[in-house]
């Protein structure tokens, strides 16, 4: 399994047991928006927001060849053709272009046609054709080899197409919009097949079909991911919960049993696709990288921008005397501190709000804090020579001493 983040690397994980294999791929200067295998295993294509295309030995995460920098934009999205010859790739600068695979050079001009970002391309499974989905909210289909668009734009979605994906016999493509749904299509003459799939609250980011064709499954801003049958729109079973922020990226297993899931809470799960069940712990070794909390004798906390030292938003304010240290849980969405005023206090890192009491008993200052790997507890050190686990969100609830 492999995944990309905005910690700028590019990661390969056993799918079996959730451990890392190898170390990160390390190159790309800003944040990694799409990861493709090529169809033989063996080479890994990455699409970056440092406006850079690069290939990868997968087994050994060397870097193949240069990268590939001929684009002016960002690049969201990067697919090997099914031969394995060609990658496509779609942009920022509202192109679609064609690359071989072992050169890196451009083949013909850039696919034209598209009014705004184009999100994301695939290849059709003859590999003849290319599907786009853009922020001019249209769909559309390119000939692989002269670059022309085939027929009229697919249009029926009102806000921004942010996923598209072939059928396994290439007659269907799905999408995923800003507009909430999901939509099915005839690839040949862009008729939209039955109603849109309703039932996610909030964005659908990424869509891709079971491997028989029988299932689509979709991956939201509403933190889920949803089964639907292909042909009915009826979504199968529950909502699989258990990511904690947006879910940017959902496949299936080449046998179809599992689904992976890459979320913004920096965690890899496998579902069983016919239960829902999560199978074992989240993957966990991304990290966010953006932000940078800071204690201080002022007694606030304060949170930066760390690529331009920017500080966000206003301090934290609550401690009473000076902040000795202060952690990001593993999510990134609360920080915990620890002050000379004797409590320990968490917070929202998004909006600075406290939540809930501080956590107090230690009788010295609080020397050291730090979240547990699952962000349900906080460890605190202090002056009193007594460490405390308290549980995060019961109030400060101290567990043990």
């Amino acid at each position: 399994m492999v995944s990309g983040s905005n910690d700028n690397t590019i990661r390969v994980w056993d799918a079996h047991n959730g451990c890392q294999i190898g170390s990160p791929f390390e190159g790309h200067t800003d944040s990694v928006w799409s990861v493709a295998f090529s169809p033989d295993g063996r080479w890994i294509v990455s699409g970056s927001n440092d406006k850079t295309i690069r290939v990868w030995d997968a087994h050994n995460g060397s870097q193949i060849g240069s990268p590939f920098k001929e684009y002016p934009d960002s690049i969201y999205s990067v697919a090997f053709s099914p031969d394995g010859r060609w990658i496509v790739s779609g942009s920022d600068d509202k192109t679609i272009r064609v690359w071989d695979a072992h050169n890196d050079s451009q083949i013909g001009s850039p696919f034209e046609g598209h009014t705004d970002i184009v999100c994301s391309v695939a290849f059709s499974p003859d590999g003849r054709w290319i599907v786009s989905g853009s922020l001019d909210k249209t769909i559309r289909v390119w000939d692989v080899h002269n670059g022309s668009q085939i027929g009229s734009p697919f249009a029926g979605h009102t806000n921004s197409v942010c996923s598209v994906a072939f059928s396994p016999d290439g007659r269907w493509i799905v999408s995923g919009s800003l507009d909430n749904t999901i939509r099915a299509w005839d690839a040949h003459n862009g008729s939209q097949i039955g109603s849109p799939f309703e039932g996610h609250t909030d964005i659908v980011w990424s869509v891709a079909f079971s491997p028989d064709g029988r299932w689509i499954v979709s991956g939201s801003f509403d933190n889920t991911i949803r089964v639907w049958d292909s042909h009915t729109g009826f979504q199968i079973g529950s909502p699989f919960e258990g990511h904690t922020d947006i879910v940017w990226s959902v496949a299936f297993s080449p046998d179809g049993r599992w689904i992976v899931s890459g979320s913004a809470d920096n965690t890899i799960r496998v579902w069983d696709s016919h239960t829902g069940f999560q199978i074992g712990s989240p993957f966990e070794g991304h990290t966010d990288g953006r932000w940078i909390v800071s204690g201080s004798n002022d007694n606030t906390i304060r949170v930066w921008d760390a690529h331009d030292g920017s500080q966000i938003g206003s301090p934290l304010e609550g401690h009473t005397d000076s902040v000795q240290s202060v952690a990001f849980s593993p999510d990134g969405r609360w920080i915990v501190s620890g002050s000379l005023d004797k409590t320990i206090r968490v917070w929202d890192a998004h909006t600075g709000s406290q939540i809930g009491s501080p956590f107090e008993g230690h009788t010295q200052w609080v020397a050291s804090v730090s979240f547990s790997p699952d962000g349900m507890f906080v460890v605190s050190g202090s002056w009193d020579m007594q460490i405390r686990f308290w549980k995060v969100g019961h109030h400060g609830k101290q567990y043990f001493s």
